[in-house]
């Protein structure tokens, strides 16, 4: 049947699939409401495609709509139509790294185009979602054409795959088709013959293809909001035994094997003949699905509830009679039937399963559907429940709720007198403490964690504690110590062959030395190299946001760029989340630091309302970097922010938290004139800086020197700082400008004397949007005398098309001139490394990836002539 309404869509596939052939791979994102018509143009298109592309293959992967999905189920699902290595490889149970690389090579054939159908994404488990990132991410050269539906009417803004929806949009190769509802005229033609007047019928359906092919079906005019009733209506016409077989398949899912529901149901095959001739069910490549998923769901809540157990356990013994390698599906049908001791056998081999393919968020929701069912489980078994929970938690970014499972872990571990597992446990708590903002009793948990197995010789544990302790002095700022303990750990790692704990140390070795002195890029790197040769997944994230972040801390931001965009990627597609997040919040404070406010801002806003489950401390770093921009701009929501960031650092009890925090509420105060509260808050971050390296010291310096302190840190600053303290304030405002911070350029430019260096600085200021800075600069200039204040911030940057300053829009000329970034710096007479942070944030608000995109937005906008 011709598709109303499409032609558009199915034009532009296959324009993607040309592309794809010829070595351009694409990934196409179908999006719509339930109902639309997306499984219908994508068969449509795959149909037509092999009528004019014989090299063309189509193999297709569904999503399970279950609680808690199949980890990997697309993927199997076309490993069965593909064949070859990469079905020998999900059989031999191969890792999710083997499998996700398997199918990229295997799909990639010469002369061919493979068209890969990811559908109903909107249900898609945390390891498919990564496997959409992977493939996204490299479809550029590949003879690919990739094509994923999902539902995007009710799809919440923090759910897992509008947030990977948006990581993977700014992708070269992603490509959108949003399907619409049908018009009138094309309700009107459906409609055509059934009597139903087309224009009541397509504002009571909003024209939606299914709610308009079901009710024209039924035949009457009597339309439900839903079309719950119009497939009830349908149903009611089968025989006792159809409506029996139909309710087990509204319960097994959207994708049914006819055998599976025979050996539920009993059913004959005419039954199942009559259901697919009824129009209910559909053929699908040897299975049965729904006609469309409302369709199940209709069915599914129409059975009576004293009724679902039974179905469910009969589905649960067909599984087992049929050998069927399907645990997520098995603890579903289990916790449905009642069976406690079948959910505790299927969901515990499901979450181990969904732990290896990456999918932890899955196998974290298995781990709490076997704790649902475990009462009158012994409490060593209890144990082993809560601490393999808690380990999953742990790197989804849930902190709280880690604290919770690890405190009943070590509770159960004494209760059963193994005091090894105890103070394993203890050690998980510890770190969980740390992410929940608890740091006192994080160094305590860890303190008594090692007490607890330093008695029972070397152990893996053992080692683990010490390189938890290592971390937790290192956040104390105890860092000799934290380099001492890091050493133990390091050591008997090695003596046992804990590759996981020689990572870990590292890490906590390469941190500390970075501020006490010495090498520290060396160990962090080592770390890093460790991590990925042994897919230690949590090591890795953790040594890319600590490369990161120490890099930033530094004002070495061109350097840091390249682990920022290794580790995002790293950690979306290996599902470490409490990572992702993290090195997310530190991109807030770098594009803060370099004048990129208005990403900054979007990017603080994302991770605190999108990623899911943020730990409190995870949320410090963009509650402050929000808090502050608004306080530079003179807006509303300030106080909030920084109250909460306060408070969130004070109980994480870290220095150098404390330090961030305290410094932008001594800036805030500053702007509003509150110098007094302003003075105190300085002292504060001096307070906190005594074991910081020498940028923490500057910090404190700036701020002291600027609310009127007479406080002084002792030991060195880092240079800006240090060229300040003595005076020279054009050096110092040079090398602020070297690094990307204009603003603290243009505030040391301001305790300088000379009238032309503070104009400038308010040139800056005003260039910047930083109104209540500028307000105070004013203030300051009239009250010293300074002549020829300019009245208000320029009308020229005000009213630009894209919000770019004065140096941006002489930046941007340049790139549209085809000049490079050290020919610019030429010419501009500014250092390359402030080039690069200007062409990075024009790139940011021309909203493009490359100069050559910005080159044709400049254009588009007038800004520059063709």
């Amino acid at each position: 049947m011709k598709l109303l309404e499409r032609d558009s869509a199915l034009a532009s596939l296959a324009e993607y699939a040309r592309d794809a052939l010829a070595g351009d791979g694409r990934l196409v994102l179908v999006g719509g409401e339930a109902g639309v018509g997306k499984s219908s143009l994508v068969e449509a298109f795959t149909e037509r495609l092999a009528g004019t592309m014989p090299t063309a293959r189509a193999a297709w992967g569904l999503c399970d709509g279950l609680s808690t999905p199949r980890p990997l189920g697309p993927l199997f699902d076309i490993a069965g139509e593909l064949g070859g290595e990469l079905l020998e490889r999900s059989r031999a149970r191969a890792s999710r790294d083997e499998l996700f690389a398997t199918l990229l090579r295997q799909a990639d054939a010469p002369g061919e185009l493979h068209v890969l159908v990811l559908e109903d994404l909107h249900w898609a488990d945390e390891a498919t979602i990564d496997l959409l990132r992977f493939l996204g991410r490299r479809l550029r050269g590949a003879r690919i054409l990739l094509v994923a539906t999902y539902r995007d009417d009710d799809l919440p803004s923090r759910d897992l795959l509008r947030i990977a929806l948006g990581d993977i949009a700014t992708q070269r190769t992603t490509r959108r088709i949003g399907l619409a509802p049908l018009s009138v005229r094309a309700v009107e033609h459906l409609a055509g013959g059934s009597g139903i007047e087309p224009a009541g019928l397509h504002r009571l359906t909003g024209g939606n293809p299914f709610f308009v092919t079901e009710v024209v079906r039924s035949g009457s005019a009597a339309v439900p909001a839903s079309a719950r009733d119009v497939v009830l209506a349908r149903v009611a016409t089968l025989g006792e035994d159809a409506r029996a077989v139909l309710n087990a398949g509204a319960l097994i899912g959207n994708r049914i094997d006819p055998r599976l529901l025979a050996e539920a149901t009993g059913g004959p095959p005419a039954v199942l003949d009559e259901l697919v001739m009824s129009g209910l069910l559909i053929g699908d490549g040897g299975l049965l699905t729904f006609r469309h998923e409302l369709t199940r769901l209709a069915v599914e809540q129409a059975i009576p509830q004293h009724r679902v157990g039974p179905i469910h356990a009969r589905i649960l013994a067909a599984l087992g009679e049929l050998g069927r390698d399907d645990d997520a599906g098995a603890a579903f049908h289990a916790e449905a039937a009642g069976d406690a001791p079948a959910v505790l056998r299927y969901a515990v081999r499901a979450a181990r399963r969904a732990a290896e393919l990456g999918s932890h968020r899955e196998s974290a929701a298995q781990y709490e559907r076997a704790l649902r069912c475990a009462d009158g489980v012994p409490p060593a078994h209890l144990a082993e429940l809560y601490d393999a929970l808690a380990a999953e938690l742990s790197l989804v970014d849930r902190g709280p709720r880690v604290c919770e499972v690890a405190e009943r872990a070590r509770e159960l571990w004494h209760r059963a007198g193994n005091r090894l597992r105890e103070g394993a446990a203890q050690r998980r708590l510890s770190a969980a403490l740390r992410y929940a903002c608890r740091g006192r009793e994080a160094l305590a948990a860890a303190e008594d964690a090692l007490a607890t197995l330093a008695p029972l010789g070397p152990t893996a544990e053992l080692a683990w504690a010490w390189a938890n302790l290592a971390a937790q002095r290192m956040v104390s700022e105890q860092h000799e110590l934290a380099i001492a303990t890091a050493a133990r750990a390091q050591e008997l790692a090695v003596a046992l062959g804990l590759p996981e704990v020689h990572s870990d140390a590292l890490i906590t070795e390469g941190c500390s030395r970075a501020i006490v002195g010495g090498d520290w890029l060396g160990p962090l790197g080592r770390a890093l190299d460790l991590g990925l040769a042994h897919r230690l997944d949590e090591q890795v994230g953790r040594a890319y946001i600590n490369l990161h972040g120490m890099l930033c801390t530094k004002r070495r931001y061109p350097e840091a760029e390249r682990y920022y965009q290794e580790g995002v990627a790293y950690c979306d597609e290996h599902d470490v989340r409490t990572y992702a997040t993290c090195i997310r919040a530190e991109r807030v404070n770098t594009l803060a630091g370099t004048g990129r406010w208005d990403e900054s801002l979007a990017l603080g806003e994302y991770v605190l309302t999108n990623r899911v489950d943020a730990s409190p401390l995870n949320r410090v770093t963009p509650l402050v970097c929000l808090g502050l921009i608004r306080a530079r701009r003179g807006e509303d929501g300030v106080w909030p922010a920084l109250d909460e960031a306060a408070e969130l650092a004070d109980g994480c009890d870290g220095p150098q938290w404390i330090a961030f925090v305290r410094a932008a509420r001594a800036e805030a105060y500053w702007l509003e004139g509150r110098e007094e509260p302003a003075r105190r808050e300085a002292e504060l971050v001096a307070d906190a800086v005594a074991g910081g390296d020498e940028w923490a010291r500057g910090l404190a310096v700036f701020w002291l020197r600027r609310t009127g302190s007479d406080r002084m840190p002792e030991g060195t600053l880092a240079e800006p700082y240090r060229l300040e303290a003595d005076g020279d304030w054009p050096a110092a405002a040079d090398r602020w400008d070297e690094a990307g911070s204009a603003y603290e350029a243009a505030l040391v430019l301001l305790e300088s004397g000379d009238g032309d260096a503070r104009r400038r600085a308010l040139g800056i200021l005003d260039d910047l949007g930083a109104a209540a800075a500028a307000r105070v600069a004013r203030q300051r200039m009239r009250r010293e005398g300074v002549r020829a204040v300019p009245a208000g911030p320029r009308a020229a940057t005000r009213a630009h098309p894209a919000g770019l300053t004065r140096r941006e829009r002489e930046v941007l000329a340049l790139i549209c001139a085809g000049h490079t970034n050290a020919e610019i710096a030429e010419r501009l007479f500014i250092a390359v490394k402030t080039v690069d942070h200007h062409v990075s944030a024009v790139l940011g608000k021309l909203g493009v990836a490359t100069r050559s995109g910005a080159a044709k937005e400049a254009v588009r906008l007038g800004l520059v002539t063709a």
